[in-house]
C-alpha cells in the first residue's frame, strides 16, 4: 500500500522536480529499488576483515582495514546469512540474517565490544525520504563501548549547547539512532558543529566540524578513541566518497 501510494504521488510530481531532488535515489523513495548493503570497519582494535554472503566473500569488502566502508551495492532479493570474519585465520566476529526488501538499506558494521574484542551490528534504513525533500539522511551509530549512552548535536559552528535539544538522544553503545528499522532524519545539507555528550547532559565527549551536501546518506560513528571512559573520537561515512573518516575536532 504505502508502495502504490507513492507511485501515485510521483504522477503529480512533475518528472523534472524529481531529479533535482536527488534523481539518482527517486527509486529508493519510491521503495522499488533494489536493496542495498554496506560494510563499516569501525573498530580500532580489528585485524583486516572481510565481509561474506553465505560462504561467498563480497569483493567490495574484501580483506579490509579500520575505518574502511564501502559504498552501498546490490544484492538479490533473497534471504542471507552475512559475516565478518578476520582475513587471516578466518574467525567470525558476528553474523547477521539479511532479507532484503526493495527501497531498503542495509549497512553491517563491525566494532569493538570491549577492548579485547569485537561484534558486529545491522542497520536497516526503510530509507522513507519523501518525494520532495532534498535534504541530506542522518543516522547515528554508538560504537564506543565506552561511551555507554550519547546523545548527538548537530548545529552551526561556534554554537553554545547549553540551551539546545540534541538531534538524536539517548543512543545506547551497539545501537543506531534512530533506531534500526526507523528511518534515519532529513537535515539540510551544510557545515556543522558535530557534538556528541553523555545521554541527557552537556557533558561534551567529543567536539567536530563537518560538512556535507543536499541528496546524501550521512552515517556519524562514534568510536573509541581510547579505552578510557568517554574517551571517543567521531567519524563519517559519506555515500559516494571512500571510507569512513575522522571528524576533524574543533
Amino acid at each position: 500500500m504505502k508502495t502504490l501510494y507513492k507511485l501515485l504521488l510521483a504522477a503529480t510530481v512533475p518528472v523534472l522536480g524529481l531529479a533535482a531532488c536527488g534523481g539518482s535515489d527517486t527509486e529508493d523513495r519510491l521503495d522499488v529499488a533494489d536493496p542495498v548493503v554496506r560494510f563499516v570497519h569501525a573498530s580500532p582494535i580489528a585485524p583486516q576483515l572481510t565481509l561474506y554472503r553465505g560462504t561467498v566473500a563480497q569483493p567490495d569488502a574484501s580483506n579490509v582495514s579500520y575505518k574502511f566502508a564501502s559504498n552501498y551495492f546490490d544484492v538479490d532479493m533473497s534471504a542471507a546469512d552475512w559475516s565478518v570474519k578476520t582475513s587471516t585465520g578466518s574467525i567470525t566476529l558476528g553474523t547477521v540474517t539479511i532479507d532484503p526488501s526493495r527501497g531498503t538499506r542495509y549497512t553491517i558494521v563491525a566494532l569493538p565490544s570491549s577492548s579485547t574484542d569485537n561484534s558486529t551490528y545491522l542497520i536497516v534504513d526503510p530509507y522513507n525520504k519523501p518525494l520532495g525533500s532534498s535534504s541530506a539522511h542522518l543516522r547515528l551509530m554508538n560504537a564506543s563501548f565506552n561511551a555507554a549512552n550519547v546523545d548527538l548535536y548537530m548545529n552551526n559552528v561556534g554554537a553554545d549547547i547549553s540551551t539546545l535539544t540534541p538531534i538524536i538522544a539517548g543512543t545506547a553503545y551497539k545501537t543506531s539512532g534512530p533506531a534500526s528499522g526507523s528511518d534515519s532524519i532529513d537535515i539540510p545539507g551544510g557545515t556543522y558543529q558535530v557534538t556528541v555528550t553523555t545521554s541527557g547532559t552537556k557533558n561534551v565527549l567529543f567536539r567536530g566540524q563537518a560538512t556535507f551536501s543536499n541528496n546524501t546518506d550521512v552515517l556519524v560513528l562514534t568510536v573509541p578513541d581510547t579505552v578510557l571512559p568517554g574517551a571517543i573520537k567521531g567519524l563519517i561515512k559519506i555515500e559516494g566518497t571512500a571510507g569512513a573518516n575522522d571528524i576533524p575536532a574543533i
